[in-house]
């Protein structure tokens, strides 16, 4: 095996875990969407608001449930699975200092801290983790509970949010209309006294879901046009029953693998209409997609791929977590195509080891779209230029995931790629997919998960 010019370009540890994919040809088969990784944590969170238990089905064997799950059973919280099914009972909850899980962390404590603050006087909850792709800053989270009544402190441990008395209902415009941020105002608010309106929110389907769920566990919400929800707070909630949505980011990565290799996938377990504007543009680049029934999409190319001129930005726009198998697909287009990234500013990273297969990108700090940027003259690499079509070989290349999401982007690139590689940091990657291997492998895939070394 050799090593690539990469960011990281050290040797494989002893038996590290890696994947070996062997590319080169079209990807064809059938592939179930998993239940989607940004509303399982969240509603596993959503379960501590209740006085009773709440199950969960169609829950997705990942990295990111598991380190939740651990976290709540730390603090009391009885949580029992059986197959894809997750109970989760609050009635035990017994601690309000949630520690950092031996598996790892992720961004579901700061989520924690306004919901168990309805139940607690004082909560304390860890740094957080998460994949390293710009600015996710908690000040969206801390000024929201200011808002609503209570105190937030930062330490060197985390931060640690107190009140006097019942959380008061508020009127709050984000900055922003970030999804972490709405949902830390939706656990806020359900139980806080009188009426909060939560202006400038975000509306992604995994937030219209969440939404769902409250009002089955009693919680009065209002949504309208315009980015703003209503609610008015209720002394108590109790717990239900949820069925976890398809994963749309895994849906669509499925459809650029398709494209990519002018293959043919149909991906069942996925409402399209959470697709949203990803259609659109797959199907500016040349794909073509036909809907089998209500909750299964067939993916294919309709002829060669075309440049396209990609956005990034909150739903209903291309979601910033499409942009890294999208670009993998645009390789393959016969032209000029530019990715502009406004959601985070330091979300390329992924392509210097691309264009190590042949991929011909290049990275500049000037906003290249017409959308409005947080990120214009902020001398940030936040627009791709991506020229095609660049056949990409790999002769044993290694390829290190440098987080969740572009590792299923390298996945692709490899499943494209002449030859065989191999991809390192499959911890990463298995956050946020669940049996990626047997999954593909199910297709015509060459696809293993091998002890390197």
């Amino acid at each position: 095996m050799s090593t690539l010019t990469t960011p990281d370009t050290s040797p494989l540890p002893t038996s590290e875990v890696v994947y070996r994919i062997q590319g080169g040809e079209a990807v064809v088969g059938e592939i179930r969407a998993l239940g989607a990784k940004n509303f399982t944590t969240k509603a596993m969170v959503a379960a501590l608001l209740g006085h009773s238990p709440t199950t969960l089905s169609n829950v997705p064997p990942i990295g990111d449930v598991a380190i939740t799950q651990e976290m709540l059973a730390a603090i009391g919280v009885g949580a029992t699975t059986e197959g894809d099914t997750l109970t989760i009972d609050p009635a035990p909850l017994a601690s309000a200092q949630v520690p950092i899980p031996d598996s790892g962390s992720n961004r579901i404590p700061i989520l924690l801290l306004g919901a168990l603050l309805h139940r607690f006087d004082e909560v304390a909850v860890p740094v957080l983790g998460g994949c390293r792709i710009g600015e996710r800053p908690v000040d969206f989270h801390l000024n929201a509970i200011e808002q609503f009544g209570g105190t937030v402190t930062t330490t060197s441990a985390g931060y640690v949010a107190r009140r006097r008395k019942r959380l008061h209902g508020t009127q709050i415009k984000l900055p922003y209309p970030s999804v972490g941020a709405t949902e830390t105002c939706l656990f806020l608010s359900v139980l806080a006294e009188g009426r909060s309106v939560i202006a400038n929110a975000a509306i992604e389907p995994e937030i219209i879901e969440l939404i769902t769920m409250l009002r089955a566990m009693g919680a009065i919400i209002f949504t309208s046009a315009g980015r703003e929800i209503r609610v008015e707070g209720v002394p108590q909630l109790w717990g239900t029953r949820v069925p976890i949505l398809g994963d749309r980011i895994e849906a669509a990565s499925w459809a650029c693998l398709a494209g990519a290799s002018d293959g043919d996938i149909t991906v069942s377990g996925i409402n399209p209409n959470n697709l949203g504007n990803f259609l659109a543009y797959f199907q500016q680049a040349g794909g073509g997609f036909e809907l089998l029934d209500s909750t299964t999409v067939r993916f294919f190319r309709r002829g060669p791929l075309q440049p396209t001129v990609v956005e990034t930005d909150v739903y209903p726009g291309f979601s910033t977590d499409w942009q890294q198998p999208f670009a993998l697909m645009l390789t393959q287009a016969n032209g000029i195509s530019i990715i502009h990234e406004t959601v985070y500013e330091n979300r390329f990273g992924y392509l210097k080891a691309l264009n190590a297969l042949g991929a011909n990108t290049q990275l500049t700090t000037h906003c290249l779209g017409g959308l409005p940027c947080r990120f214009r003259d902020a001398n940030h690499e936040h627009s791709a230029i991506i020229v095609g079509p660049t056949p990409l070989r790999s002769a044993g290349n290694i390829i290190t995931i440098p987080d969740l999401r572009a590792g299923l982007a390298y996945i692709i690139a490899a499943a494209i790629a002449h030859g065989t590689s191999f991809i390192r940091g499959v911890p990463m990657l298995e956050r946020g997919y669940g049996d990626v291997v047997p999954r593909l492998a199910r297709m015509n895939l060459r696809i293993e998960r091998v002890n390197d070394r």
